[in-house]
C-alpha cells in the first residue's frame, strides 16, 4: 500500500482536534470525563445497531422502543458504573427534596435502569417482534460497548483511591491516557511504517493492514510510550511496558474486530464522524478491546 500524503494529511489534521477535545474531556474535571465516555458510548452504540441492521435482516424489525431503548439503557447503565464521586450539582439538588442529598449518578443509574431494560423488551412482545437473537445482539452491544468504556471509571478510580494519588497530583488520568495514546500511536505507525514498507497482509478482513505496519506500530508504540510514560506515571516501568503492550495488541485485534463487523455489513465506514477516520466505532474500535484487557490486567498488578 503505498503512502498518500494528502489522505495523511487530512488524518492527522482531524485527529489533532479530535485529540484535544478528547484531552479537554479527560482533564477538565470528573463530570467531564463521565460525559466524555457517555458521549463516546451513545455514538458507538448508534453506529453498532445500523451495523447489526445490515448484517441481520431481522434486527430491522425490532420496535422503536427497543430501538431507542438500547441508547438509553446503555447511557443507564453507564451511569450505574459511573464514579461514586460524580454527584448531581447543586443546582439540581435545590429543586429535589432533601432525602435526595447526597445521591450520585451511580444510584440513580442503578435503580432506572432495570425498569428501562424491562420496557425495551417488553415491547417487543407487544408490538409481536420479540426474537430472542435480536435480545442476544443488543445485550451484546452492551458488552462490548458499554461496559467496555465503563471500565475506565474503574481504571481512575483504583489511582484515586491509591496511596499514590496522595503525592502524585492527577495520578488517576495519567493510566487511562496512556491506553488511548498507545492505540492511537499504534495505529498511526501501523499506518505509515504498513504504507512505506508493508507487503504481508495480515488478513483478508483487513487487507490494507500488514504484518509489517501491524509489528512496527506495536514495538514503537511500547517502546516510545513506555519510556516517555515512565518519567510521569510512578509505576514501576515493567509494568508500563506490560500495559502498552496489552493495549497495543488487544487494540489491533479490536480493529479487526470491528473491520469484520464492516465486511459482514458491506460498508467502508461505520459512520462518518472524523474526515479520513471515519465513524465512532472507526475511532475506538481499538479502544473498545485494550481497556477490559487492561483493567484486567491492572487487577493481577496491583
Amino acid at each position: 500500500m503505498a503512502f498518500n500524503f494528502s489522505v495523511f494529511k487530512v488524518r492527522a489534521l482531524s485527529a489533532i482536534v479530535f485529540v484535544l477535545i478528547m484531552l479537554a474531556g479527560l482533564l477538565f474535571n470528573n463530570w467531564s470525563y463521565f460525559i466524555l465516555f457517555l458521549v463516546i458510548q451513545v455514538g458507538c452504540l448508534y453506529e453498532y445497531q445500523k451495523l447489526m441492521r445490515a448484517i441481520f435482516p431481522s434486527y430491522n424489525q425490532i420496535s422503536k422502543l427497543h430501538q431507542w431503548g438500547v441508547l438509553v439503557v446503555g447511557i443507564l447503565m453507564m451511569t450505574s458504573l459511573a464514579p461514586n464521586d460524580i454527584v448531581l450539582p447543586d443546582a439540581i439538588k435545590k429543586i429535589l427534596p432533601a432525602s435526595f442529598e447526597g445521591i450520585g449518578l451511580r444510584w440513580i443509574g442503578l435503580k432506572a435502569m432495570p425498569v428501562a431494560l424491562v420496557l425495551m423488551m417488553v415491547a417487543d412482545v407487544f408490538a409481536r417482534k420479540a426474537d430472542i437473537k435480536n435480545v442476544a445482539i443488543s445485550f451484546f452491544g452492551f458488552i462490548y460497548i458499554s461496559i467496555s468504556l465503563s471500565l475506565f471509571f474503574a481504571i481512575r478510580g483504583m489511582f484515586l483511591n491509591s496511596a499514590m494519588a496522595m503525592f502524585f497530583p492527577n495520578v488517576e488520568l495519567m493510566v487511562p491516557i496512556l491506553v488511548i495514546v498507545t492505540v492511537w500511536v499504534n495505529d498511526t505507525m501501523a499506518y505509515i511504517v504498513g504504507s512505506l514498507i508493508g507487503r504481508t497482509p495480515i488478513s483478508p478482513i483487513s487487507p490494507k493492514k500488514t504484518w509489517e505496519g501491524t509489528i512496527a506500530g506495536v514495538i514503537l508504540s511500547v517502546v516510545i510510550l513506555s519510556t516517555v510514560a515512565g518519567q510521569y506515571i510512578p509505576i514501576a516501568t515493567k509494568y508500563l511496558y506490560m500495559i502498552t503492550l496489552v493495549a497495543s495488541i488487544m487494540g489491533n485485534l479490536g480493529d479487526l474486530f470491528e473491520s469484520k463487523l464492516k465486511r459482514l455489513a458491506g460498508v467502508k465506514d461505520s459512520g462518518s464522524m472524523m474526515p479520513g477516520h471515519g465513524g465512532f466505532l472507526d475511532r475506538f474500535d481499538s479502544v473498545l478491546f485494550a481497556g477490559p484487557f487492561v483493567w484486567l490486567l491492572l487487577q493481577f498488578i496491583f
